[in-house]
């Protein structure tokens, strides 16, 4: 996957993501987006269960999130997910939830940084994603 490349993420709202007005509790915003980087790893060739035995996690470092429209019960939105900025121990994502008229309910701008689980600290990308992200 290069930089420019969009990653997408089919979402299906459902009863339980909704607050007792029927709208998207905001707290699953941000679910709707570990998810599609989740997948996005997974597309790449990365198994995240395989990094933690080998001593690598992700972490959210910081979000900056903008919501824009509520989405409701049973929309059908998809997760646009791309690759902003590579560091050796981080990546920054631009994530969006649209739906199919490409219309954005929520934005976000996602630093994760690479670490040792054990000790809290940062480490540098895994080799087997640096050709897929570069």
């Amino acid at each position: 996957m290069k930089e420019q490349d969009i990653f997408k993420w089919p979402i299906t709202i459902y009863y339980e993501d909704t607050d007792v007005g029927g709208v998207v509790y905001h707290a699953n915003y941000l679910k709707f987006f570990e998810r599609a980087r989740t997948e996005l790893l997974r597309y790449i060739g990365l198994n995240q269960q395989q990094l933690f035995a080998d001593n690598m996690s992700f972490v959210v470092r910081s979000m900056n999130i903008d919501f824009i429209r509520g989405a409701k019960l049973d929309d059908q939105l998809i997760v646009n997910t791309t690759i902003q900025n590579v560091r050796r121990a981080s990546i920054e994502f631009n994530q969006e939830l649209v739906n199919d008229h490409n219309v954005v309910f929520c934005r976000a701008v996602v630093k994760i940084a690479c670490v040792n689980p054990t000790i809290m600290k940062p480490i540098a990308l895994p080799e087997q994603l640096k050709p897929e992200i570069n």
